[in-house]
Formats: structure tokens, sequence, C-alpha cells
């Protein structure tokens, strides 16, 4: 072996290597720092024999304990559905209206109800529920069906134009395109238009009332204000699922676009179908 060589700007000995004149310093790790090392090596061997660690082919290493964070996942969900138990039953005796009255199940339900809208809903009306060209706002105070906790829990749980639910919300606009003339589609169109905003020519508007009065006032009501039973829109208050405006209206009366929602009390059950209408009961717009 070779003498110690001191470095001569550090004073500290060399391990002999050298790179393009650099020398590399013999500076070992402090004591603490490797004994700390060697504790967690031992740890992390330790904890592989204790705890599931090593992955096999088809599973894993169990691990002394026999420790399952599945097991413990599965037996959470156990204890909640078991502390939800009494919320659940108090729902399936109760109608939403009592159960609206009531703050604790309220809370529940519209938390229930909420997670539930996010997984079933949210495709058509929205992650805000504020709907979309030909799903309706469910934040507003406008409803086809009526906006009572009754009226929403009937629409979600047969809902509307669904053929295989006998108790279904049913109606539909006939294409008057095959009823009126081009003509008196124009003039009906300005007429509803004008309820709520200017239109483009108004000497149509008179004439349009007149075609209101003889084939659309038995829906939507002589004042245009619609008909819940039939689900018959309000004609004046702005508020339009397929599009605003005189050629949109006319659209619409020429050949009627008819909206279907699933019936939900098959798929969800009658419980979640509650806890879904008082949240959307809750969202504002409910009455």
């Amino acid at each position: 072996m070779g003498s110690e060589h001191i470095d001569e700007v550090s004073g500290i000995s060399t391990t002999g290597h050298e790179w393009d004149g650099i020398k590399e310093l013999n500076n070992p790790l402090p004591r603490w720092w490797v004994i700390t090392f060697y504790i967690t090596v031992a740890w992390a061997i330790g904890y592989t024999v204790v705890y599931p660690a090593w992955p096999m082919l088809t599973s894993a290493t169990r691990g002394v304990l026999g420790y399952s964070s599945r097991r413990d996942v599965k037996n959470e969900l156990a204890a909640a559905e078991v502390a939800k138990g009494k919320f659940v039953a108090a729902i399936q005796a109760k109608t939403v209206s009592q159960i609206t009255a009531d703050d604790t199940l309220r809370e529940f339900a519209v938390a229930a109800g909420g997670a539930a809208f996010k997984v079933n809903c949210v495709q058509c009306h929205g992650s805000g529920a504020q709907g979309s060209k030909g799903f309706p706002n469910l934040n507003d105070d406008d409803w086809l069906w009526g906006g009572n906790a009754e009226q929403i829990q009937q629409t979600i749980a047969h809902g509307i134009r669904f053929a295989s639910d006998p108790d279904t919300r049913l109606s539909e606009m006939p294409a008057f395109g095959d009823i009126i003339t081009t003509d008196q589609i124009k003039q009906v169109g300005a007429y509803v238009a004008s309820l709520s905003g200017p239109v483009q020519d108004t000497s149509l508007i008179e004439l349009g009332a007149s075609v209101f009065a003889e084939n659309c006032a038995a829906c939507h009501g002589e004042n245009a204000k619609g008909n819940r039973e039939l689900g018959a829109p309000d004609l004046t208050d702005a508020i339009w699922l397929y599009g605003s405006g005189e050629t949109a209206i006319a659209a619409q009366v020429r050949a009627p676009k008819h909206g279907v929602m699933p019936a939900w009390i098959g798929r969800l059950g009658a419980i979640k179908a509650k806890e879904l209408a008082v949240y959307v009961h809750s969202l504002g717009g409910g009455e």
C-alpha cells in the first residue's frame, strides 16, 4: 500500500481515487447517520415480515400479524351501514314531506341523495343541476310537473315518457306542422315569443294570439301559464327547454321534441328515490 495522501487544501486524507485532477476525499459518514441507516434497514425487513408486503404471482405475503387493510375497510363499511340503518328505516317509513320537516332526516337524505345524484343524474342535468338544452335546470322555480317534494319524488320514481313504467309522467305535444299552416306557425311563434320578450315583426302577434287560442290554450292555458297536470310549460317566464326566440319556438311548434327520463325507482329503489327527491327539493327551486 502507498503512503497516505493528505489533500493540501482541506487537510483531509484522500481515498487514492482521482479524476481529471480531482481527488476524492476520505470523508466517512457520521456514525449517527450510519447507525440510523442500519436501523431503517432492520425496520424495513421487520415490517415486511410482520405486515403484507411482497407481491407474489397471484397474491402477496400476508405477514405474521395477518393484517388486512381490505378487511378493515369492510368492517368500517359494515359499521357505517349499521350506524345509518335507523335513518334509512325512518326514510322508508315516512313521506318525503315528513322527511323534509325533520332536520336530522333531511340532512341525512340530502347527503345521500346528493351522492346518488352525482352518480346517476349529472350526465343529463349537470354537476350543479343547472341542466342544459333539453334537460331542465333543477335550481330554478320552473317545474313542468310541479316542484313540491311529492311531485319531484313522483317524477324521479316513475320518469317522464318512460314506456316500461305504467305510472310514468306522460303527455306529448302534437306536431302542428301537420295541423296548421306554415304562416300560422310563424304567427304563433311570434305571439309566444312576445309573452316574454321583443319580437321582430309585431304585426304577427295579434294573428298568433288567435292561432294560440284555437290550438294551444287547451294545454298551456288561455294565459299561457301552462298546466302541470299535463306537463305543459309556462310560456311567459322566459325559461325555455329547447331554445328561445321566434325561430326556436316555431321549430318546436312544427315538430316538437319530447324528452324522456328513466324511471329510477326500478334501478335505485324507493328509499333512494326519496333521498334524491329531498336533495333536488333542497337545491332552492323546490316549492
